[in-house]
C-alpha cells in the first residue's frame, strides 16, 4: 500500500513519555505514512527531547504551558494537509483506516468530522460508545455517509481542517475532559456534518485507570457546555441536577464549584444554538 498525504495525525500529551514513544512507534508503522504533529502540553519528563531522539520526523510544538484539549487547535493550525485525524498519546489507528477517512472526506463535502469506531486495549475490544454513535436517533443525511450524532470520542476522530477551524476547535473553557459535545455542537451550528463512520477505526489503550478528578471535570465541563449552547431553561435544569448530585456526591461538589468559577466567562461567550441543532440536541437529551 502507498502513502497517502491527506490526513496528519495530531496528539497531544503531558508527562507520559513512554507511553507517548509506543504509540508513535505504531504511527510510524502505518502504510499511509502520516505526518505527525506533538503538542507537548507542558511536560518535565523530557517528552521533547524523546521525540525528537526517537521520531526525529515528528513535529514537536511546545507552547510552554498546559493548554488541556485547545494544544489540539494548536496542531491543526500548524499543520498542512486537508484532514486531520486525532490521537492521544494512548491510542492510534489501525493500518488502513486513515486512508478510508480521506476517502470518505473526499466524496462527501459537507461532512466535517467523522467519529470512528474505537477498539480498546490488546483484545481490540469494542468501546460501548460504538453501540451508542450506531444507534444514535438522529435522523440521516442524504449527503453524509453514516449516522448523524453530535459527539465523538476526542483520540478517535478525523475532521476536515477546514471545517474544524471554522467552528474555533477546543474552547479554552473546558480545557480537558468532555470537550466533544461542544465542538460538534459548533461544528453543526455551521452547517458540517458530524458523523459515525464504522469503517475507520482508533485503537485505544488507556493504562492507569481514571486520572484523578476526571469524573468532576466531566460533570463541569457538561453544564458549562450547557450554558455556551443551550436555552436558558435546559442549562437551568442542568444546573439543578448538579446542585441536587452535590449532596451527596464529592464529585458534583467539586464540579457545582468549578463551574461557578468559570461561569462569568461561559455567560460572555454564550451563543445559543440554531433551532435545527437544538432539535437535534434535545433528541439526544430524551
Amino acid at each position: 500500500m502507498s502513502p497517502d498525504a491527506r490526513t496528519t495525525v495530531v496528539m497531544i500529551t503531558h508527562n507520559r513519555r513512554d507511553q507517548l514513544l509506543r504509540s508513535l512507534d505504531r504511527l510510524a508503522a502505518l502504510p499511509e505514512e502520516p505526518p505527525v504533529i506533538v503538542v507537548d502540553n507542558a511536560s518535565t519528563d523530557g517528552t521533547p527531547q524523546a521525540v525528537a531522539a526517537h521520531h526525529p520526523r515528528t513535529v514537536v510544538l511546545a507552547p510552554g504551558r498546559n493548554l488541556g484539549a485547545p494544544g489540539r487547535t494548536l496542531g491543526v493550525r500548524r499543520a498542512r494537509t486537508p484532514y486531520v485525524a486525532f490521537s492521544d498519546d494512548d491510542s492510534w489507528w489501525e493500518p488502513g483506516s486513515l486512508r478510508r477517512a480521506a476517502d470518505i472526506l473526499d466524496r462527501h463535502e459537507r461532512l466535517g468530522l467523522i467519529a470512528t469506531r474505537i477498539h480498546v486495549g490488546p483484545d481490540a475490544e469494542p468501546d460501548p460508545l460504538n453501540d451508542v454513535l450506531a444507534s444514535s436517533p438522529l435522523d440521516p443525511a442524504g449527503d453524509l455517509p453514516g449516522p448523524q450524532v453530535l459527539g465523538f470520542l476526542a483520540c478517535a476522530a478525523v475532521a476536515r481542517r477546514q471545517a474544524f477551524l471554522e467552528a474555533g476547535g477546543y474552547h479554552p473553557l473546558l480545557f480537558l475532559g468532555g470537550e466533544e459535545t461542544l465542538l460538534a455542537y459548533d461544528l453543526a451550528a455551521r452547517g458540517w456534518g458530524v458523523c459515525h463512520c464504522p469503517d475507520v477505526v482508533a485503537v485505544h489503550s488507556p493504562t492507569g485507570g481514571v486520572r484523578p478528578g476526571r469524573p468532576a471535570v466531566q460533570l463541569r465541563n457538561a453544564a458549562l457546555t450547557s450554558w455556551l449552547r443551550r436555552p436558558l431553561p435546559v442549562a437551568l435544569r442542568h444546573t439543578r441536577e448538579l446542585v441536587r448530585a452535590a449532596r451527596r456526591d464529592p464529585d458534583a461538589r467539586a464540579a457545582l464549584r468549578q463551574m461557578f468559577r468559570r461561569l462569568p466567562t461561559a455567560l460572555r461567550e454564550r451563543r445559543p444554538l440554531p433551532p435545527a441543532v437544538e432539535a437535534a440536541a434535545r433528541r439526544l437529551d430524551a
